[in-house]
């Protein structure tokens, strides 16, 4: 507990320095909000067209292993559905991005 209350008086204590004047920099690429955001729905899309096709594998082999099991073959088409309905409203998020920028004026 000694050694805690030690270290942090010594960082408390520590002198930082500071050059005045050099202001801060943005760390992001992105200058604006509407670059940021289709930044990430970029991102997005791009990310998320493997995962889609491996849900689609996956709900595909529940299909197959089904073997007459309705339970299994109702898991399967759920699983395909989903896939593709998340995919659609990523795609739809990044239309829907492009139309607002388009009514907004943003370049």
């Amino acid at each position: 507990m000694l050694k805690i209350l030690i270290r942090i008086i010594s960082i408390a204590n520590a002198q930082v320095d500071v050059e005045i004047g050099t202001g801060l920099e943005n760390p992001l690429k992105y200058n604006t909000i509407s670059d940021l955001i289709n930044g990430i729905l970029g991102y997005l899309v791009i990310i998320a067209a493997p995962i889609c096709a491996l849900f689609v594998l996956i709900g595909g082999f529940q299909l197959l292993t089904a073997a007459g099991n309705v339970e299994k073959v109702t898991t399967g088409r759920r699983t395909i559905i989903y896939a593709a309905v998340g995919y659609g409203i990523i795609l739809i998020s990044y239309g829907l991005s492009a139309i607002i920028k388009d009514i907004l004026g943003v370049q």
